[in-house]
């Protein structure tokens, strides 16, 4: 899709739609007033009628007879004086889902009023929005169903700052493209999404965007002595792979963000294996990697001031002949022992070694993500991820920094109850404490691994993929934690 700003008032914008905003609580104003009036007061007539109230996301078409415009979608966001900039890329992808599945080519989207002063933030959102609303996930489908046909996506810039939402569009068209990346990867099945092909991917946009890659196979693995890693993946057929990418942003500086991922490329549970119900989703559990992959390409296109490391451990859980068995003693890269006693608790052992190599490179701040635990999801359902923390004043950093870009996150305790409940009888750590807050345990059993760096742990596993379509998301991979890791490491370069 392409995205590109135009000056044209939105009266005379040529386009196949245009889009203006609407709101619940007032009179039409900006875009929306300026083509009410070309059209003989048309969109405050669907108001009138009450076929929609302005309320976000709701939507409606006016067709434009003699206008430059072919159609007009209105589209409700809310309460005028409460409008964020985030609420934007529903905006925009609302109507690009809509418009695009009535084989609309072209479209024109008018910012309101609210974007002026903040028209790099508005800006952003609505390219951002407008890219993932044209995700598709038709690509094994022979005669694609509900494929969107919108290739060119128009912000218009009359009566704001053109050089600030210029500036705002092409910083959302990265974060829309890096967001859709990790979609793509997450939804394609683990048949074609091996460890392998992951690095391969994570290579490949290494290459294109000017990461420095390096791709750990199996004996570099073992010299590294991350037995906790490989008791894994010791149950596949498919070798495993440890993905490291790098941007030095400020080579001057000590300071390093490490990004760690979980690439669980499909996960059956291993020996404690799963029901088969729904099992097919397991696709999804590499999402966290698939996440720091797509936040790496965003921040190397990006260019904040500021070191990151991306890294992903790879691997399937499976239940071979060689796949570890629960009451297995695994010992983790710093020296750490750990009792199996459940192998679909496999996540968090192959996240302590990737933490364990973050410390070895020097990491100053560490955050992970993973689709971790069904508990998560019990906790908080898909409206939120989870985050738990050993440091408030950076989680206050991250969740601010989250908080603009739409994505949900609840801080969540760690108290010393919880890493209690993570001890073994004959090891040092079990890697599983029962059912009783299993997001804290497993968040527990990670913070064992960090020692005192700085560390956020995001457990994605209600929002990483959803069960069905909204107005402006297709059903399937959200592409979280994408957007906040972005703003975060932006975040973090400024200050």
């Amino acid at each position: 899709m392409q995205v590109r700003i135009a000056h044209d008032a939105p009266a005379a914008v040529r386009a196949g739609a245009l889009v203006v905003p609407v709101f619940s609580d007032g009179e039409l104003t900006g875009a929306a007033k300026a083509v009410d009036a070309a059209l003989g007061g048309a969109i405050a007539d669907v108001l009138a009628s009450g076929e929609i109230k302005g309320k976000p996301v709701e939507l409606a078409l006016v067709h434009a007879k003699d206008q430059p415009f072919r159609r007009v979608l209105v589209v409700g966001l809310g309460e005028s004086g409460k409008l964020e900039a985030k609420a934007l890329a529903r905006y925009a992808g609302a109507a690009v889902r809509y418009l695009g599945r009535r084989n609309i080519g072209e479209i024109a989207i008018a910012l309101p009023p609210q974007a002026a002063g903040h028209e790099a933030a508005f800006a952003s959102c609505v390219a951002e929005g407008a890219i993932a609303g044209s995700f598709d996930t038709t690509a094994y489908q022979a005669k694609p169903e509900k494929k969107t046909a919108v290739d060119t996506v128009v912000i218009l810039s009359d009566g704001f700052d053109a050089k600030a939402v210029e500036t705002g569009m092409n910083r959302g068209v990265i974060v829309g493209e890096s967001v859709n990346f990790a979609r793509r990867l997450a939804l394609t099945p683990a048949n074609d999404m091996t460890p392998t092909i992951l690095a391969d991917e994570a290579s490949r946009a290494a290459r294109t965007f000017g990461l420095d890659v390096e791709i750990f196979d199996e004996p570099r693995i073992r010299e590294e002595q991350m037995g906790s890693f490989l008791s894994v993946a010791q149950g596949s057929a498919q070798p495993p792979k440890f993905i490291v990418l790098r941007y030095n942003g400020d080579p001057g500086s000590k300071e390093l963000l490490a990004l760690v991922g979980k690439g669980i490329t499909f996960d059956t549970g291993g020996i404690s294996l799963k029901p088969p119900d729904r099992m097919e989703e397991m696709k999804y559990d590499m999402s966290g990697g698939a996440g720091m992959i797509a936040a790496m390409s965003a921040i190397a296109r990006l260019r904040p001031k500021l070191n990151v490391v991306g890294l992903i451990p790879a691997t399937e859980n499976m239940p071979g002949g060689k796949a570890t068995k629960p009451g297995d003693i695994v010992k983790a890269m710093n020296g750490t022992t750990i009792e199996v006693i459940n192998t679909d608790a496999e996540g968090r052992l192959i996240l302590a070694d990737a933490l364990c190599y973050a410390n070895k490179l020097g990491a100053t701040k560490i955050v992970d993500a993973a689709t971790l635990t069904g508990a998560c999801v019990i906790a908080l359902g898909h409206a939120a991820s989870a985050v738990v923390t050993n440091d408030d004043a950076f989680v206050k950093q991250f969740l601010a920094a989250a908080d603009a870009t739409g994505e949900r996150y609840w801080h969540m305790p760690l108290y010393d109850d919880y890493t209690s409940a993570m001890k073994s009888d004959i090891a040092d750590l079990k890697n599983t404490g029962g059912r009783p807050a299993g997001t804290l345990t497993a968040g527990a059993f990670l913070k064992t691994f960090v020692g005192e760096t700085p560390w956020i742990h995001l457990d994605i596993a209600g929002t990483a993929y959803l069960d069905g379509e909204s107005a402006w998301q297709a059903k399937g991979p959200t592409g979280t934690p994408v957007r906040a890791l972005v703003a975060f490491v932006e975040s973090l370069a400024k200050s």
